[in-house]
């Protein structure tokens, strides 16, 4: 493994779940860290939780979203820390569990805002620091979700999304190759979250059965978010499964 002091990783969606976690195993691994959010009652609480100080934790609000937000984002990034070696692409939402058709058009826009358009939005501007930094080159990370592979009944704009992240960790992948920019995804399932407390008392199956499924330590998806981002950029995980090992996933459902 590389030494990550006085390097800076970003996370995205860091207030709450899987970026607190990421977050937190990020600054215990030795990065100074950057949480990013809408909320900053929520990333400070977040810092607080995982025991971070000024000294290893930066927090900053914005919606990744949105393209002005974002750009303001990383000034205030590179003014403050000089570079950026990780950027862990998490914020994400999904629409209400409703037939497709009944769907709004600001329903479907704002879950693909919030999870292709951000990782977009975010990996452009983290390219354009990397390449020009020195040392050149950097990570990005995706979240990509067990969606990438198989969707949740009723779950179109989710599933379409986190389908279309896996082509933009391929293409980033790709096109980093010149810069030394590595870009790898990892796929989340039933991580022990504020968002994943319904499946424990019971979630509809793609048979039309509702039943509970078992959910894992997100801790475990911090440390694994840390093991990428500690590689040296000469090897890279281009994509992780990380899941509760009962969960309904491989074989028939």
């Amino acid at each position: 493994m590389n030494s990550t002091l006085n390097k800076v990783a970003l996370v995205t969606g860091a207030g709450t779940g899987i970026g607190k976690a990421a977050a937190k195993a990020l600054m215990q691994g030795g990065f100074k860290v950057v949480l990013t959010g809408r909320n900053m009652g929520k990333l400070s609480s977040a810092i607080q939780e995982i025991d971070g100080s000024t000294k290893d934790c930066l927090p900053i609000t914005c919606d990744v979203g949105n393209p002005e937000q974002v750009k303001q984002l990383f000034t205030q990034i590179k003014d403050h820390f000089g570079r950026i070696d990780v950027l862990f692409n998490n914020a994400g939402m999904g629409a209400p569990a409703i037939p497709m058709e009944d769907l709004s058009y600001e329903q479907w826009m704002n879950v693909v805002n919030a999870n292709l358009c951000g990782a977009f939005l975010c990996s452009q501007e983290a390219i354009r620091m990397m390449k020009t930094q020195s040392p050149q080159g950097g990570r990005i990370i995706n979240n990509g979700s067990i969606s990438a592979h198989a969707p949740r009944p009723m779950s179109a704009p989710y599933t379409a999304t986190k389908h279309a992240i896996t082509g933009l960790t391929k293409s980033i992948a790709l096109d980093g190759r010149p810069f030394n920019i590595a870009c790898g995804q990892i796929d989340i399932g039933n991580a022990g979250t504020e968002m994943t407390i319904p499946m424990a008392a019971g979630i509809r199956q793609a048979d039309g059965s509702n039943k509970a499924e078992p959910l894992m330590d997100v801790d475990h998806v911090g440390q694994a978010v840390l093991h990428m981002a500690q590689l040296p950029l000469e090897s890279n995980i281009l994509f992780m499964t990380i899941m509760a090992t009962n969960m309904p996933y491989v074989g028939r459902g």
